[in-house]
């Protein structure tokens, strides 16, 4: 089957790796192409950041951000994985670049 299928980026925090991992499968079945993290820094990647000085450990979360950023440049759409409600700065600055540029916006709960 040949088809036309819709991007979607995730973001959320990364100790939220579980749900990403759901969420990455759940639209995959749905027909979504879907683009997620590198790496889960605050759930299992730890190894990444345990030898980094201060100066690399920053300019490499401001690559890791401006990297998503691009990411949501090549989606249609985001999909923000917000368990019980919970959306951290990067996530925040994330929705609001996607609204900037006219991405859709969903959710996995129900914001309030």
């Amino acid at each position: 089957m040949v088809g036309k299928y819709k991007v979607i980026t995730l973001c959320g925090s990364t100790r939220f790796k579980d749900e990403f991992m759901k969420a990455q499968k759940d639209l995959t079945l749905k027909g979504y192409i879907v683009i997620s993290v590198g790496l889960f820094g605050h759930s299992g990647d730890q190894e990444v950041w345990e030898n980094m000085d201060e100066g690399t450990l920053t300019k490499t979360k401001e690559m890791l951000d401006d990297m998503h950023k691009r990411k949501i440049d090549m989606a249609d759409e985001i999909f923000v994985i917000n368990v019980n409600g919970y959306i951290g700065d990067s996530t925040k600055s994330e929705i609001e670049y996607a609204n900037k540029t006219g991405k859709k916006v969903n959710y996995l709960e129900e914001i309030n």
